[in-house]
């Protein structure tokens, strides 16, 4: 398997496991036992996010596409590849954090519903 394509690969599951954080909370109300999995997740996401850390799959899919031959990119993931279409320009620590607390907050919202329908 070539390098590009296991790069292509790191990518795809990194841009799925950053869609489950944001959205896997949606999913749990549908089919609760996804909550095992995605509370974790989320948990990793909001800590990523609000600590300003760089996720294990970043640095793994620039070695893998220096490799291939490609221009690997400084920075993560999401502001690789995602900055422009969810943070707005020159976003800031105090953003960041607030981004993390918006994502907990908006799960929390969702967790509450989760857990008043399974009382129910």
């Amino acid at each position: 398997m070539s390098y590009r394509l296991l790069a292509d690969l790191v990518l795809i599951v990194h841009a799925l496991f950053v869609a489950f954080v944001a959205f896997g909370g949606l999913l749990a109300l549908w089919k609760p036992r996804i909550a095992w999995l995605h509370l974790p997740a989320l948990a990793w996401g909001a800590l990523v996010v609000g600590m300003g850390w760089i996720c294990p799959l970043t640095p793994l899919e620039v070695s893998l596409r220096r490799q291939a031959g490609q221009e690997g990119y400084e920075g993560g993931f999401i502001e690789h590849y995602l900055l422009g279409l969810i943070y707005p320009a020159d976003i800031g620590r105090g953003s960041q954090i607030a981004l993390a607390v918006l994502l907990l907050a908006g799960n929390a919202i969702v967790y509450a519903l989760w857990a008043r329908r399974r009382r129910r």
